[in-house]
């Protein structure tokens, strides 16, 4: 079973898509270490000010990858403060 974690990220006080991908780089990289998932930008890769990066889990566990990715949604709201959380969205395939 697969499921994903969609995260639109605004980041306000960006300048240029260099200072984005420079904030939202340890982001991708800290879930990546912490949560042993696969992150990426997703969308939005050309705006300044925003984004949209998704974390994939693969588990045969339905229960276990919704929790899991709870996990990740409440630990971005309170560690991130680079900007604001617009939206979180989890799905399961």
């Amino acid at each position: 079973m697969l499921a994903t974690l969609t995260i639109h990220l605004h980041l306000p006080a960006c300048s240029s898509l260099k200072e984005k991908r420079g904030r939202i780089k340890p982001l991708i990289s800290r879930l990546h270490r912490e949560f042993n998932l696969s992150v990426a930008e997703m969308d939005l890769q050309d705006k300044w000010t925003e984004t949209i990066i998704t974390c994939a889990m693969v588990n045969s566990d339905r229960v276990v990858l919704q929790q899991s990715l709870q996990s990740v949604a409440k630990w971005v709201e309170a560690n991130w403060t680079d900007g604001d959380i617009l939206d979180l969205k989890i799905e399961q395939v």
